[in-house]
């Protein structure tokens, strides 16, 4: 069955579309993170920011995200598809021209608070919705992940 363009395995009952549905949108959201703060990484990387090493912190965080929410997924037989090519590329291109424009540390920290605000407010209502009919361990995944952005947060407001 498809939805939302996601194979979702259906055999072990209801909630599996919403099991499957919230993993995925974890998966998503880490494998944007990773590919946004490596590129952030690769921009940093023959500059004296220091906003660096919290940089590097968030990339781990966002790589464990990764892992845990595959090996989740493989155990619902749900195969992981990555973020839209096109919404790369187009992050890509905004970070270099927001990172070529200014590259202070308050700027990139503004940046990544906004991103994870955002990403905050999403999982908000993703763990809102499913918080009756998802496995509680993909619920404590999800919140680990709001977690993680409120953690990030408060990491970075010392660099505005």
């Amino acid at each position: 069955m498809y939805k939302n363009k996601i194979f979702v395995n259906t055999t072990n009952g209801d909630n599996m579309n919403e099991n499957n549905e919230l993993l995925m949108y974890i998966y998503k959201n880490a494998d944007m993170g990773v590919k946004s703060t490596t590129k952030l990484l690769k921009l940093l990387n023959n500059s004296d920011n220091k906003i660096k090493t919290v940089v590097e912190k968030e990339l781990k965080g966002y790589e464990n995200f990764l892992k845990k929410s595959k090996l989740l997924l493989k155990k619902n037989k749900v195969t992981p598809k990555g973020s839209n090519i096109l919404a790369d590329i187009s992050s890509s291109i905004t970070m270099d021209m927001e990172f070529m424009k200014d590259n202070s540390d308050a700027k990139i920290a503004d940046i990544l608070i906004r991103g994870f605000t955002m990403g905050n407010i999403d999982i908000d209502k993703k763990i809102d919705k499913y918080k009756k009919t998802a496995d509680k361990s993909i619920i404590k995944l999800a919140k680990e992940l709001k977690h993680f952005g409120e953690d990030n947060i408060e990491l970075l407001k010392p660099y505005l």
